[in-house]
């Protein structure tokens, strides 16, 4: 068993799921997975129970009803990830918008060089973004500005999803306490560690914008995001280092 867990939620990933999950698993450093997936009709679940004989004991599935949320996958993963004495949790997309190379990067930030968060960050060193139109681009980088601006947090892509937390950060969060949960809830996980005075480090990384299946992305996500950044201002979190 490893000392780390990447969390991968899936709905109609049958494109992307084998080839990440083989590529998680070729990496020097050992990674274990659990696919949070969420009923796919394209039959995302059989290919992950089919390698699932392959890699006993490092591959992992949930399966759930429905599209229940971003959010709420991540924190079902967490909870299990904590009840399986995982130290050090990873989320991360299925479409290799993420690289998996950079999980080691993630991992030595929060093992070795005292983070207790680590973002991998498209926007600490310039804007290091992909194939995306330059409206989404834009889009985006506002989105972090502007979340910076309301809510004060010292984040440079305070939207990423590509992230690990140590073990110790998500005991101490209130998942109960999380409200959004959808573009929104990665902001929250943040600013919810940032106020309770863990030290979050930017990793920067190259995000490419998927080659096969269909974005999730939408304007109603971004609009959720924009008006529970309000929210977040007057949210009340203790510190507790």
């Amino acid at each position: 068993m490893s000392d780390s867990l990447v969390i991968i939620p899936t709905y109609n990933e049958i494109d992307n799921i084998e080839r990440i999950i083989r590529k998680v698993f070729s990496l020097e450093k050992q990674f274990d997975v659990l696919i949070i997936e969420d009923n796919s009709p394209d039959g995302t679940a059989s290919v992950v129970k089919k390698l699932m004989t392959e890699f006993p004991d490092k591959l992992f599935i949930e399966e759930r009803k429905g599209k229940l949320g971003l959010g709420t996958a991540y924190i079902h993963g967490f909870k299990w990830a904590l009840n399986h004495s995982y130290d050090y949790i990873f989320e991360m997309d299925a479409d290799f918008s993420h690289n998996p190379d950079d999980l080691v990067r993630l991992y030595d930030a929060c093992a070795n060089k005292g983070a207790d968060v680590a973002v991998g960050s498209r926007y600490i060193k310039g804007v290091n973004v992909v194939n995306w139109p330059m409206g989404r681009v834009l889009m985006s980088y506002v989105a972090s500005i502007y979340v910076r601006k309301v809510t004060g947090i010292p984040i440079m892509d305070t939207t990423a999803g590509f992230k690990c937390y140590t073990r110790r950060v998500l005991e101490a969060i209130n998942f109960n306490k999380i409200k959004l949960m959808g573009y929104g809830f990665q902001i929250e996980m943040k600013y919810t560690a940032w106020r309770m005075g863990f030290k979050i480090v930017e990793v920067p990384i190259i995000f490419t914008d998927r080659t096969a299946g269909q974005s999730k992305m939408s304007t109603h996500i971004f609009k959720e995001a924009a008006w529970g950044v309000i929210q977040l201002k007057f949210k009340k979190v203790k510190k507790i280092k």
